[in-house]
């Protein structure tokens, strides 16, 4: 599985500069390599984020979340997620599964990982767990 070099680069840029709130990829099938098939801009919601995500089809995806601890210091926190939803092709999970490791590697800079099959298993509630 290639990784397409805009796909490190988006991401640098996310974490480094924050022009992006969240990314997410996908696996080209015909090409065999991962790219980019969504940037959602600084503004959006962790909703915008969750609704960029397909219905049926496999991603992975990376959330920059600013929280606020019990402090009350401002942080942020960069999840990975590999979304594989129950209603997606067999073919689709085993391939987005087997890759998993080896895109993750490529994007220095995850602090969280988090899988889903169903939206209910990212709700903010457990994005705000996870984060603190």
């Amino acid at each position: 599985m290639y990784v397409n070099d805009d796909c490190k680069l988006k991401f640098l840029e996310l974490k480094a500069k924050r022009n992006y709130r969240f990314i997410v990829y996908k696996i080209d099938e015909q090409t065999q390599q991962v790219i980019v098939d969504k940037l959602g801009g600084p503004q959006e919601t962790y909703e915008d984020f969750t609704n960029s995500l397909p219905e049926h089809e496999c991603r992975y995806a990376v959330f920059d979340y600013d929280f606020t601890t019990d402090e009350n210091c401002q942080k942020s926190k960069i999840f990975f997620f590999a979304w594989s939803p129950d209603g997606s092709r067999v073919r689709s999970k085993m391939l987005y599964a087997s890759s998993k490791d080896k895109f993750k590697r490529q994007l220095d800079g995850i602090q969280a990982e988090l899988q889903a099959t169903d939206p209910s298993e990212m709700t903010l509630d457990i994005i705000k767990a996870r984060a603190l």
